[in-house]
């Protein structure tokens, strides 16, 4: 059974009978030898049973544990369907639950104790030629904040998109999570706020008449929701009605703390990660200072020992306070980016170029306004800085264009305790408390909300742009779907249609009264960072600049064409995420060249050519790796086994 356990998750039921035979797991499978093709009809049959996402997330993840070339050949047969579950939504959610969750341990867990023992930790991985690491610490997830041990969902489903999306090898890949400790006690909000997350992503309640919709989030009450209370549950992709499902209240095992059963998935309203005895990392509050420092150095100095100075090393949903800090540390030093800062503003000025050729004007026409004033927000406002100086004006003009909206208020000249990265942005101006204040006075013609504050765009808000501008730009980009500042229906409903729309999580169709329907367009990361990925890796990079991302972000407007405009969309459809990743990485290594930052050489003289190679060497890399591995696993069973006799005395 031993053979059976190592080699049967790499292949299932796509083995020969050569290979059962060579393998000595012949009569440990059914008689049947069934294709790829067949088992992914096998597994999509499964997937369409599961009626809600964080079901559909725990299928998908089995099946990355038992079968990664199924995984991946699944995934790329609908990465429209599958990354809003993979990834952005229903990641927020699996993060959440993920002591629930838990199936086995995927990448490396590094504690806050494990200094001076990071290399050999790293030297316990069983792949020695690592291309590319996502990291994080835990500390803001998405726009749920403090996850700790819980974030380890995120790099795993980052690192999924860079195999999917950029064609990375997965075996080149490594999700990291540096446990430092949580200082979660309860931050996962109130029964009301988690209820309604879950409910947004499996589906919003519409039709029932007992049942108020879930739209105004923020204002959500669910005194309605009763033990077996019946809610019509309607699908986020089609809005076709499914069955009617009983959702239940019942206690947590915890303690009191509310959860909502569907089926098996139980799901938490308020964690107390620090007391929940599900909870896998460390149960201690976070380390910081110079700890927490010497931990990174560490690590970034063992990473790139054992796996070269162009190992690509992605920072993730760390703390605003640890971001930038980290980014200007390391920018210099190593291959290494934060996809919170410089992906989310590669994909969001990518949109506002998009849009320019609706608005028909220049980037430095028009005037923004941010709900936010954190790592993304920053980070775009630089990337639109550096759009704008690229136009011809200067920089301190472009940041004449850019307000800034944080929980105290407009950021302005003389307002006490602004960080040094918020100064850049304050102006000479009163002070204005409320986002509905800013906008009508300093009448933007486009918002952007990175805040996390769902409902933040109020009714209000979007219809005094829209009298503002003939066409109003409104990017609600936080994420998960239940932070979202306003949905795709509101913003084209109250702007009649003219509103230029983006967010962070998925949308469906809308269609308006007059019969116009509109897709709207998904600034999601993983239109940047897969084709990032892919274009360092293939000539050396070892050190990425914010021009990268300009590019990068110029390189995915292009790629617009104009009935996606027409229908609303400000990005490529996700199902050519691709081919937009290979364009990314083709002009990236064309830019690296140039700029004399790339390591390998001779240069190509065809870089399409050589990026087209570079894919298909990884596609047949990702062919062999099942049988390297089964060679690899079986060679350890031998050792295994060996050291079992001996220890015997056989």
């Amino acid at each position: 059974m031993e053979r059976y356990n190592v080699c049967v998750p790499l292949q299932g039921m796509a083995f020969t009978l050569e290979e059962r035979l060579q393998l000595g797991i012949h009569g440990l499978l059914p008689p049947c030898f069934l294709t790829q093709d067949v088992q992914v009809l096998r597994v999509m049959k499964s997937y369409e049973t599961r009626s809600n996402p964080l079901d559909k997330y725990i299928l998908l993840m089995t099946l990355q544990d038992r079968n990664e070339k199924l995984f991946y050949r699944l995934l790329t047969s609908d990465i429209e369907e599958f990354m809003p579950i993979v990834y952005t939504p229903t990641v927020g959610l699996a993060c959440q639950q993920y002591g629930l969750a838990f199936r086995r341990p995927r990448g490396l867990f590094i504690t806050i104790h494990d200094r001076g023992h990071i290399a050999t930790m790293l030297n316990s991985w069983p792949e020695e030629n690592i291309k590319a690491i996502v990291v994080t610490d835990g500390e803001r997830i998405l726009g749920l904040g403090d996850l700790g041990g819980y974030g380890m969902g995120i790099p795993v489903g980052k690192l999924a998109l860079y195999t999917a999306c950029g064609g990375v090898p997965p075996q080149q890949c490594l999700p990291v999570l540096l446990d430092v400790g949580t200082d979660n006690q309860g931050e996962l909000q109130g029964p009301e706020v988690a209820i309604t997350q879950y409910l947004c992503a499996v589906g919003q309640p519409q039709g029932d008449s007992d049942s108020p919709p879930i739209s105004q989030q923020s204002r959500c009450n669910l005194s309605w929701l009763r033990p077996s209370t019946v809610v019509t549950a309607f699908s986020p992709t089609t809005h076709h009605t499914r069955p009617k499902e009983k959702w239940q209240l019942c206690d947590h095992i915890c303690g009191p703390a509310v959860s909502l059963v569907h089926g098996q998935a139980l799901v938490s309203a308020a964690v107390e990660l620090l007391n929940d005895p599900l909870y896998i990392g460390l149960k201690h509050k976070r380390v910081r200072g110079k700890e927490y420092d010497d931990l990174i150095d560490e690590f970034m100095q063992a990473v790139t020992d054992k796996y070269g100075m162009n190992c690509l090393i992605q920072f993730e949903d760390f703390a605003n306070n640890n971001a930038f800090r980290i980014l200007n540390k390391y920018r210099n030093r190593y291959c290494t980016f934060n996809d919170d800062i410089q992906g989310t503003a590669s994909v969001a000025v990518a949109g506002v170029l998009a849009a320019l050729r609706i608005t028909k004007n220049k980037l430095s026409d028009h005037k923004f306004v941010f709900q936010g004033a954190g790592e993304a927000a920053l980070g775009i406002a630089h990337l639109l800085i550096m759009a704008m100086c690229k136009e011809g004006i200067s920089h301190d003009e472009a940041v004449k264009r850019i307000w800034m909206v944080d929980s105290k208020g407009l950021i302005v000249k003389g307002r006490s305790h602004l960080n040094h990265e918020k100064e850049e942005f304050a102006h000479e101006h009163p002070h204005v408390k409320t986002l509905e204040e800013v906008v009508q006075i300093i009448k933007p013609t486009a918002i952007i909300g990175v805040a996390a504050i769902s409902g933040a765009f109020t009714e209000k808000i979007i219809k005094d742009m829209a009298s503002f501008n003939e066409r109003p730009i409104i990017f609600a980009l936080s994420n998960p779907t239940s932070k979202a500042e306003c949905t795709a229906e509101q913003c084209y409903k109250l702007t009649e249609g003219r509103g230029i729309f983006a967010s962070g999580s998925p949308f469906s169709k809308v269609t308006l009264g007059d019969g116009r329907t509109f897709y709207p367009g998904q600034g999601n990361n993983a239109y940047v960072f897969p084709g990032v990925a892919l274009g360092v890796i293939a000539c050396g990079v070892r050190h990425i600049s914010d021009e990268v991302f300009l590019t990068t972000a110029e390189a995915i407007a292009d790629m617009v064409t104009e009935e996606n405009l027409v229908e609303g969309r400000l990005y490529p459809p996700l199902s050519n995420i691709r081919e937009v990743s290979f364009k990314i990485a083709v002009k990236l290594v064309d830019y690296a060249y140039k700029k004399g930052i790339a390591s390998w050489y001779p240069e190509p003289k065809d870089k399409e050519a050589f990026g087209a190679n570079q894919r298909s060497r990884s596609q047949r890399q990702m062919e062999a790796s099942s049988h390297t591995a089964i060679r690899m696993l079986l060679s350890r069973l031998k050792l295994v086994c060996r050291i079992a006799e001996v220890h015997l005395g056989r």
